[in-house]
């Protein structure tokens, strides 16, 4: 199944930050949505994107240098679906708004995350919390939607332990981050502050994984999601990485897997069926390395095309019953890539077209 249009009409909001920018090289040649306006702050708006943007990554691709940035507002912004790499601080108005002008918007934001009728999904682990948009549409009155992505950190985690939770029921888990520097955005962490070092606080990010984890691990009941009765411990660290945030977890289960049935599991597991083959969708979304040493972000970062997550040593635990690690790509598969997806399966489902209908 395909959209029923040849190509969404789509933007950006914050497009000249660094998610901003992921989203802009992402959407590039996007077989299914057509970048058509940008949109930012006050200070940019009203200039061309190419003299707005300081571009960090490769290069500026040619569609957008020449579009005129507009205020992130839905008078200015005429596209039915909005993605959203806005701060916290102005998403939290800035985005009803638009959800009231009846657009879809794919907020990286924490900010509606944990409302109950708002959709929390990384596709391939909770794709069908996506009808709890005819809920939130029901609950607010208005006509378009907001959906969800997860924290960076919590993807990584969640994406790792669904299968596992599907098998064997997840009770506990202490986990520790190794968060790369992307993640403070642009420009982010001082150098001296970071070279060398290791800084063990990342403001908000231990109580967003905290409680994150078990919304996205819940269960859809046709009206609310039930959440998953998992206690997490979370330390999240900033460490002197470029790109990718890894988890090293310590995991109690209701029935204790040995590491060859949970590696079974891990490599078994494909995840809704609705997203493979949609045109972000890894495949496999879950690498396994049997390498005592691996994952590694400088080796396994960009692993299908940055939407991959690298899982390995899986092994037994002292304190709990199974230990492993995780990692993905933070700005890609933890951010503007994973929104992507998630519009991407609104397409193929057919929810678009039904949300976005005049």
């Amino acid at each position: 199944m395909t959209p029923s249009v040849t190509r969404w009409p789509v933007a950006v909001l914050g497009a000249t930050g660094a998610v901003g920018q992921a989203f802009i090289r992402l959407l590039d040649a996007h077989p299914w949505f057509d970048l058509v306006e940008v949109a930012a702050s006050e200070r940019s708006a009203g200039k061309s994107y190419r003299d707005a943007a300081k571009w960090l990554e490769g290069t500026m691709p040619a569609g957008v240098a020449s579009l005129v940035v507009k205020h992130c507002t839905p008078e200015e912004i005429s596209a039915p679906i909005v993605f959203s790499a806005l701060d916290s601080g102005v998403a939290g108005e800035v985005e009803p708004a638009f959800a009231r002008a009846g657009r879809m918007v794919l907020s990286n934001a924490k900010n509606y995350r944990m409302d109950a009728d708002v959709p929390l999904v990384i596709p391939e682990v909770n794709g069908d919390h996506l009808a709890l948009l005819d809920v939130q549409r029901a609950n607010r009155g208005w006509t378009g939607g907001i959906v969800t992505n997860a924290n960076c950190a919590t993807t990584v985690m969640a994406a790792a332990l669904a299968p596992l939770h599907e098998a064997f029921t997840v009770t506990k888990v202490f986990a520790t981050t190794m968060q790369a520097v992307s993640g403070a955005g642009y420009p982010g962490v001082p150098s001296l502050d970071i070279l060398g070092n290791v800084i063990p606080f990342i403001n908000d990010e231990e109580p967003k994984i905290e409680t994150e984890l078990v919304k996205l691990l819940g269960r859809f009941d046709g009206t609310t999601v039930q959440y998953a009765d998992i206690v997490t411990s979370a330390h999240a660290n900033r460490v002197p990485v470029e790109h990718g945030h890894t988890v090293c977890m310590s995991v109690a289960f209701a029935r204790k897997p040995t590491p060859e049935e949970a590696l079974e599991a891990l490599r078994n597991w494909t995840g809704t069926d609705a997203v493979r083959g949609l045109p972000s969708a890894p495949e496999p979304s879950l690498i396994i390395r049997d390498e005592p040493d691996r994952p590694q972000p400088r080796r396994d970062v960009n692993r299908g095309r940055g939407m991959a997550t690298t899982v390995g040593r899986v092994r037994a635990d002292h304190l709990f019953d199974l230990r492993l690690v995780a990692m993905s790509h933070n700005v890609v598969r933890g951010a503007a890539g994973g929104s992507i997806l998630n519009a991407e399966l609104l397409a193929k489902t057919g929810q678009l077209a039904r949300y976005l209908a005049p």
